[in-house]
Formats: structure tokens, sequence, C-alpha cells
């Protein structure tokens, strides 16, 4: 349900969780009070979180023509594949990006794709790693 969902969060993370307090008490979200820090996120709250920072932060030195490197998570990475290739919600829940594996993006002053993202890896690690993400959303299910 979780992993097929894409605007349905999973449980929350409940205050007596062992790495709770790891999360709540970290020095990045001093300046945020316990309510402003989400216990769950669905996809789609990833993507509403990140787009902003994709927006304000990436674009601009894409613009100038700066090369960029973004390190994030798989749920924050699809946000801006979908973003960048138009992706539907259900295309995005099918996508099952590699972990650890870069993937290089070359786009137009409009910031469309030029041509398919590519893996920087032989074709049977990324495969091997696509189907690990793939196997780890079936046993969150």
């Amino acid at each position: 349900m979780v992993r097929q969902s894409y605007d349905v969060p999973p449980p929350p993370m409940k205050p007596d969780h062992p790495i709770y307090s790891n999360i709540s008490k970290d020095r990045r979200y001093a300046d945020l009070t316990e309510d402003q820090i989400p216990s769950c996120e669905s996809l789609k709250d990833t993507i509403d979180r990140a787009l902003p920072f994709w927006n304000e932060e990436i674009v601009p030195h894409i613009k100038e023509g700066k090369r960029v490197l973004i390190a994030a998570h798989g749920d924050s990475l699809r946000g801006i594949v979908k973003h960048l290739e138009g992706l539907s919600e259900e295309a995005i829940m099918e996508l099952n990006l590699p972990t650890g594996i870069p993937i290089v993006y070359e786009v137009d002053k409009n910031l469309k794709p030029v041509k398919p993202m590519q893996f920087l890896g032989d074709e049977e690690t990324v495969q091997q790693a696509m189907e690990a993400v793939a196997v780890q959303g079936k046993a969150k299910e």
C-alpha cells in the first residue's frame, strides 16, 4: 500500500521508535518545532518538499551553465525525475532508481532532457540495483 500509493503516507513514526529522537533532535532541524518535522511522508509530500529547493537552488546554477551534482535519497530523486520527464503519478510509482548509482541528465535551455537519463554503471550492476529497490518496495507493502 505505502510504496504503491503516490499520495498516501506510511504510518507515522511514533515518538518511542528507536530512531525517532535521532531525527527529531538532529541539529539540522534545530530551528523547527517538533510539530514542523513530519513523522511520515508520501512520495507526493517528498516531491512537494523537494521541488522548491530544485527550483530555487539548483535551477539557477544550471541556467548559468554550471554542472550540478545532487546527492539525495530515492524519493527526492524520483521527484526530480518526475518533474524533468513530466511523468504521471502512476509512471513514477513504477520507477525503481538504483541506490548508489549516479544518474546523468543532459538538459536544454528549458531544462528538458535532451536524451534519456544515463546510469553511470554497467548494465548488469544497474539492473541488479533496480531489482533490489523493487524488492524493498514490495517488502514494505
